[in-house]
């Protein structure tokens, strides 16, 4: 498998410290339970771990048989740390394999839009993940941008003008802040 495979796909590609942990499990059950919406919005999840795919099939068979969760994306085997030390997942002075919890939100040119980084210790927000896969989905279709917490149907900001003349033109002293309803 390739990211290239996904071409033409949004995709979330997922880093996770180690199998058979707690706080790994939690993400992973939360991200199969809104894989759905991710389905939906035309995103392939991906996830990887410098565990061994023996490792994986357990863990994931431990988590479908105790958790009642099937896990129905891709999980990625890196027992070099090739993908890892690659995408930045693993710092180069690691004293062991234990990958942060990055993720990466890549368009359907391959392009990284996002990047997301926890420490080993804090579970990442699959929602805020999704929020920000709508926001970037958005403004892929131009001539717009989201405010913070942005959700579908929320109001957006047109871009600022960025010229002396366009600024007076707007007789606004909130000429970098304009939202209106989004159209989309």
């Amino acid at each position: 498998m390739t990211l290239g495979d996904y071409r033409g796909r949004w995709i979330v590609l997922f880093s996770h410290p180690a199998d058979f942990t707690p706080v790994c499990t939690s993400e992973f059950v939360a991200f199969a339970q809104a894989q759905g919406d991710f389905d939906a919005l035309g995103c392939q999840l991906l996830g990887l771990s410098v565990d061994s795919l023996p490792s994986h099939l357990a863990w994931l068979d431990a988590i479908r048989r105790e958790l009642k969760v099937t896990i129905g994306f891709p999980v990625i085997e890196d027992p070099s740390m090739t993908i890892a030390r690659a995408y930045g997942m693993l710092d180069q002075t690691a004293e062991n394999s234990s990958t942060v919890r990055s993720t990466f939100i890549i368009d359907p040119e391959g392009i990284v839009q996002t990047i997301l980084t926890y420490p080993l210790s804090v579970g990442r927000s699959v929602s805020e993940i999704l929020r920000t896969l709508k926001a970037l989905q958005r403004t892929a279709k131009g001539g717009v941008l989201t405010p913070e917490g942005w959700q579908p149907g929320q109001a957006v900001f047109d871009p600022a003008s960025l010229t002396t003349e366009s600024v007076s033109e707007q007789n606004s002293p909130l000429w970098f802040y304009r939202l209106r309803e989004d159209e989309a």
